[in-house]
Parts: C-alpha cells; structure tokens; sequence
C-alpha cells in the first residue's frame, strides 16, 4: 500500500499547527460568561431535580432523626470565698488568677465528675444511654466472620468486674461528648450545657453537674482541712519539746556564766556597753596623757639644751614665758625698771632712793630667777606623773581589752542561744495559730461556685432543624450540581457548538444536522430529507449547502470530498443529503469511494454485485453499468462496486484522475463518500484530486484532539478544506445562548420553494 502521509506534500503543516496553537491558546485565556451561563442553561432541569431529589432525601432523614434537646445551667465561680477565719495557704490555690477558673473550668469537664453524675443518676439503665443495635454494623460484622481471609480480632475474655468497668467508660465517654463547659467571657459565670433526646433528663444532667462539682469541693476542702489539722497537732508536741529544750539551754548558760543582763540592742545599756564606754574612755585617756607627755618632753628638752642658770634663754620659751606667774614677775620687773630709769634722771646714784630701788629691783630678778627655776623643776615632776599615768592606763587598757573580748564570747554564745529559743517560739506560735485555726473552722467552708441559673426542661428541640436541612440541602445539591455540571463540561472535550468548532478546528462552519430520533429497527429513512416531517432537517440540510456553495463563489468547486476523523460521524449520511440538496439544483453525482466499508449500496438499496468505482476503474465495465439513478430525488449514484484487495492502489492511479476530470464534463457537483481520515489514507489521496474538502464532525461525540489530528493530516496533504459540518446536533439541549443562529432554528419560515435547476438561482439567493 501506499503511504500517504510520507508522498504527501507538507508545506502548510508549520502554518496550520502555528495557528491550531493560537487559537486554542487565546481560547482558554478568555473567560467566557455566556459559555457557563449556556452550561447551566443546558444542565438546569438535571441540577434543579437532583437538587429536588437531594432535598426529599434529606426530608426524609431529617423526618426519622431523633430530636435532641439541650439544657443550660450557669454557674457562679466564686473568685473571694467566704472563710471564717483566712488560711488560703493550705488549699494551694489563689483565686484572684486566671489560672485558677480554667483549672475549675477542667474540673468541671473531667471524668470524675462526669462518673460521679453517671452513678448518681444510674444513667446505665436509662434508654437514652443504651445503645442501640445497628443493623449495618451487625451485616459488615456477619460479612467479616464469613469471609475465611480476612483478619479477625481476637476477643479478649474480661470478667464480671472489668467488664463492668469498661462499660462504665465507655458511658462516660459518650456523656462527654454530649456535655459542654462554655465560660462566659470576662465574667465569673460558666455555662454548663446538656444534650439528650429526653428533655428532662437534660435539664436534670446539667443541674446535677453543678451540684456533684460544687459538692466534691467541698468534700475537697473538708479532706484537706482535716489532713492539715491533723499534721499541724502532730508538729505542735514536737515544736514544743525543741521550744523548752533551747530555753533550758539559754537559762542553764545564763546560770554559768552569771549573766544578768548581756543585751546591747541600743548601745547604751549592758556589761558589754559599760566595757565597751569603758574601753573607749581609757584609749581617750592614754591618748592625752601621751600627748602631754609629749608636750613636757620637748620642753625638758629644750630646758636641758639651754641650761637650767641661762635666764636670758630660758625666757624664750613659750611654756615658761607664757606661765602667769613669770608674766606678773615681768610686769613688775618693767615697772621697777621704769621707777629706776625715772630716779636715775633726778637723782645720783648713791641717793637712797636710787639706792631702794636699785635694790627692789636686785628682788625683782632674783624673784623671777627663782620662779623661772621651780617651773623648770615642776615640769620635770610633771613629766615624772605624766609617764606613771601613761603606764597605768596602758595596763588598765590591756585589762579592759581582755575583759571585753571575754565579754563578748559569752555574749555571742548567749545571741545564738535567743536566737534559737526566740526562732523555735515562732515557728510554735504559727503552728499553733494555725492548728486552733484549722481545729475552730473545720466545719466550716463555703461553697466555690453557685446556681445562677438552674437548667429547665426545653420545650423545643435544638437539632434537627429539620427545614434548614432541607434549605441547605437544596442550596447546597444546586451548587454542587452547577460544579458537576462545570466539571463534565471541562471534562468533555468533544464538539458541542459552532464556537467549538471555528475556535478548535480554525475551520470555517459549513453547517449543522440535527439529531434525528428513529426507532432502531426502522433506522434513518434515507428520503427523510424530502419527507414531510423532514422539514427542518431539511432546511438544515439546505443552510449547509448554502453556505458551502457562497464560500466557493469564486472558485471551480465540482468534486467535492465529504470525510470525517473516525468511522460513525455520519459522514455517508452527510454526503448523501447534501448531494440531494444540491441535485435540486445542480447535475449532481454520488460516488461511494470507501471501497474497505461501503454503505451506498445499503442506504439506496442496491444490490451488492452491483458494478461501481472499483470496476470502472480497474476497467471491467463501463460507466453506464456503474450508475444508478435515484428517482425521488433526481440523483445519480456510484456505487462502490465490487470491494478491490487493493483500495488505494485503485484511487492513486491515473485512471481515477481521468475519470472524475470526464465527470466533471457531465456533472456539475462530483460529491465523494470517502473513508475516516483516521482510519486509512484513502480520503488523504482522494483529498489531492477533490477541489473541496467537507469535514463532518459529530457533535458531543467526536474528541477535539481526534479532530484536529484529522484535519491536521489533511492540511499537510494539501487538501482544500472548504469547511466542517456538524452533524447530529441534540437540538432539545440547545437555547437562545447556543451559537446555532445561522444554521439552524426550530421555526420553519414559510414553505419550501419549487426546486430550481439553475445554478445562478442558486447562487444569487442562496
């Protein structure tokens, strides 16, 4: 055989697939409303009776749901509780932190108090908790024991108590699953919230919380009380024997070392303040004498260095001359001077008077001599009392340091000692308090929360709300059922309108035929397209010839090749109502050219052994025996004839070539049945003598890519492609939204006019 796609020309395959690639590429980034909206449109009834269907559905479960109803009680967290006498510190919690209403808040959740309330209501034995048998349950059960292969779980043997137990859990677990602990926000209040199908046991679960929790608190509190009265007396007799025993040690020291008052706790007062003033005034002492003697022994000094007789000499010094008795003796020597240096002035020596007082003044030298020598000989005797009073205070010191120092040991070990009693008398005092405090108010605690609010039995149910199921369960199927819709739509990559067509294919729409429904025995009449009940498939039939035949205005179209992408598009049924319409004005032929599945012969009822193509051109017979001409319509048809071993040998020789160029003298339409471009190359070759090319495409049936392979083989062959038809149309789905204006509508206008067999007619009115 011949392989067409390799002999073939590709000159146009770079430009065809370029501009395939654009379209579909500009096709997908254009969001197009009135698409989805004609989606919707098509699928409205489907989603409005699912959406219906969904909602009976859903009336019907909602109807059989067994109502629950739900019970609220508040409680009052007490933050400040009310104590007889306060010692928060043995419960452990402080009640103005935020941490402690979320532990209450858990404590009112925990599984304790739900037990607890479970016992107390024996709730075991009330319908609401027993649970029902489950129909599906017991099946995939039986399912599951009789098949051999899958694993089976082993069950575990429990005796009467754990048994007992387990359900007792599982009780409890389903309880907390319907019980809720809300807070209030920013207040003290706590919600406690109870569902069950019976409305009085709500109310009465939800009341009985609070009682079990405020209850067990203050069980709580009482048991704590008693273990801290109980260890507080049992430190107390130990507290007192450590108590006596460390002021038996402080007397019994006091008795040894004879104290009577070692306290020094302002400074003034105490043996060790009175030796420590003592202390202090003795180094003063020490420290004034030594400067004293000091001060004596620079003047011996000096006395020593000038001599006891030099007067003059002596007279500088500031301690001697400073003295008051040598200063009086020196006023008067000045004034006896003066009386001298006076009478020396009126008298002569030897007068008496000068004589007298040169003599008083003799005394007065002497007398000042004579002082000057007993202050030298008093500081000498000063410094000699100075020294002895130096060296007994240096001793007293000594005496007094070593009394202090035994002093102060005896008063360190008698601190410690007090301190010991004065710690062991507080730590019994404040257990002591404590343990009166914990004896006196044992029976007494006030309660940590309190009913605000007690729960009540509901009226009405909470859930189901039985038309908001079914409102959402119809808003909610409508949406689903416009995604399903979307999503089949995305999905369907097929044909379904004349925008699919021009925008996938890049092809020109010739046309459209509807779906025709027939029963299957009958099958499609083949003069359906001249029957009365035909007339719109007619019509449909005619737009399509019209449209082909203005397209080809300037151009010499006469051999015209009808093909699709794979076999049962419709393509012979195409071929033959278009050569009817076009036989109503046209000299037209019919050529069956699918010599590998010829259907011709079987639409037009013409025997199987008749001669066709095959035997005109393998040249058997002649053209007059190949033909047969079809009354109704006024058409001639060529058949395939006998089927050849070899079909597109036979179609790519010359011989087919001159016969349709002799054709094409007698007739003015040379309409060819070819076979699926997808299957075989036959319409590939026959593409290259054919001056048009109809492509059928069956619409929501034919996939894109399968179509635009087809149409891409045909392009890279060189085939004239004058359009696509798209045949079998659902016409009940399309709307006012379709792109079908053009090519088909459901109203007729007016009556068919008389066929004309005039070309021009045809071609000016089209």
């Amino acid at each position: 055989m011949i392989n067409a796609d390799k002999d073939l020309p590709n000159t146009s395959s770079g430009l065809s697939n370029s501009s395939l690639d654009l379209t579909k590429s500009t096709s997908e980034e254009v969001i197009d409303l009135r698409h989805y909206f004609s989606v919707i449109n098509k699928n409205k009834w489907r989603i409005i009776f699912l959406a219906l269907a969904v909602s009976i559905f859903a009336a019907i479960v909602a109807l059989n749901i067994t109502p629950i109803y739900r019970a609220t009680a508040t409680l009052l967290i007490e933050a400040d509780q009310v104590k007889a006498v306060s010692f928060e510190e043995i419960y452990g919690l402080d009640s103005n932190r935020k941490e402690y209403y979320l532990t209450q808040f858990e404590v009112l959740k925990s599984r304790k108090i739900a037990q607890a309330v479970v016992e107390k209501l024996d709730l075991i034995n009330h319908p609401d908790f027993i649970g029902k048998p489950s129909a599906i349950r017991e099946f995939i059960k039986d399912v599951k024991s009789n098949i051999p292969f899958l694993p089976q779980k082993k069950e575990v043997v429990l005796d009467g108590e754990e048994e007992s137990d387990m359900v007792l859990q599982l009780l409890v677990k389903s309880f907390l699953s319907r019980l809720t602990i809300s807070p209030v926000r920013k207040t003290q209040l706590v919600n406690i919230t109870f569902e069950s199908s019976d409305p009085q046991l709500a109310a009465l679960v939800a009341n009985t919380v609070g009682e079990v929790y405020i209850d067990q608190n203050l069980a709580a509190k009482i048991g704590m009380t008693e273990t801290a009265a109980g260890w507080l007396t049992t430190r107390l007799s130990g507290l007192r024997m450590r108590l006596d025993e460390s002021e038996t040690k402080l007397q019994e020291y006091r008795e040894r070392e004879n104290l009577i008052d070692v306290s020094n706790m302002s400074g003034v007062s105490g043996v060790v303040g009175l030796i420590s003033n003592e202390l202090e005034q003795t180094s003063k002492q020490l420290v004034i004498e030594r400067h004293v003697r000091n001060k004596l022994l620079s003047i011996v000094r000096v006395i020593n260095e000038y001599g006891r007789d030099n007067l003059d000499m002596l007279g500088t010094i500031t301690e001697i001359t400073s003295h008051n008795t040598i200063q009086n003796v020196k006023k008067e020597l000045v004034i006896v001077g003066r009386k001298v240096s006076e009478l020396s002035q009126v008298y002569g020596p030897k007068h008496p008077k000068m004589i007298a007082a040169q003599a008083e003044l003799i005394t007065v030298n002497d007398n000042l001599s004579n002082q000057v020598h007993k202050l030298i000989t008093g500081v000498e005797k000063q410094l000699t009392t100075s020294e002895r009073n130096i060296n007994a205070l240096e001793e007293e010191l000594v005496r007094i340091k070593a009394q202090y120092q035994t002093v102060t040991s005896k008063e360190y070990e008698y601190r410690k000692l007090s301190r010991e009693v004065e710690t062991n008398r507080k730590i019994y005092d404040t257990f002591f308090s404590r343990a009166k405090e914990t004896e006196v108010t044992s029976d007494f605690n006030s309660a940590v929360a309190r009913f605000t609010d007690r729960a009540f039995r509901p009226a009405y149910p909470t859930t189901p709300n039985k038309p908001l199921i079914v409102i959402l369960a119809f808003i909610v199927t409508l949406g689903f059922g416009v995604v399903i819709a979307f999503v089949v739509d995305a999905l369907n990559d097929t044909f379904k309108d004349a925008h699919d067509v021009e925008n996938k294919l890049s092809q020109r729409m010739l046309g459209l035929l509807p779906l025709i429904h027939f029963k299957k025995k009958v099958g499609f009449m083949l003069h359906y397209f001249f029957d009365e009940s035909g007339k719109k498939f007619a019509e449909s039939v005619r737009t399509m010839r019209t449209s082909f035949v203005l397209t080809q205005l300037d151009k010499e179209c006469k051999t015209i090749e009808v093909t699709s992408s794979v076999p049962g598009e419709g393509k012979t049924t195409t071929a033959i109502n278009l050569a009817f319409a076009l036989a109503q004005v046209e000299r037209t032929i019919l050529i069956d050219a699918d010599m590998r599945k010829p259907s011709v012969c079987k639409r037009f009822d013409i025997p199987p052994y008749q001669p066709g193509l095959a035997n005109l051109i393998a040249g058997t017979e002649k053209f007059s025996e190949c033909i047969f001409h079809d009354e109704v319509s006024g058409l001639t048809v060529m058949p395939c004839g006998q089927r050849p071993p070899n079909p597109l040998e036979l179609l790519s020789s010359p011989k087919f070539s001159e016969l349709l160029a002799e054709l094409k003298l007698s007739y003015d339409r040379i309409i060819i049945d070819t076979p699926p471009v997808q299957s075989v190359s036959d319409a590939l070759v026959i593409a290259q003598q054919a001056d048009a090319v109809i492509y059928v495409v069956k619409s929501d049936d034919t996939r894109i890519g399968v179509a635009q392979e087809g149409i891409g083989r045909l392009v890279r062959a060189s085939a004239k492609i004058a359009g696509v038809v798209l045949n079998k149309v659902d016409t009940r789905k399309t709307s006012q939204s379709d792109s079908y204006h053009g090519y088909y509508n459901e109203y007729s206008y007016g009556d068919e006019l008389t066929p004309v067999n005039d070309t021009r007619t045809l071609n000016k009115n089209g």
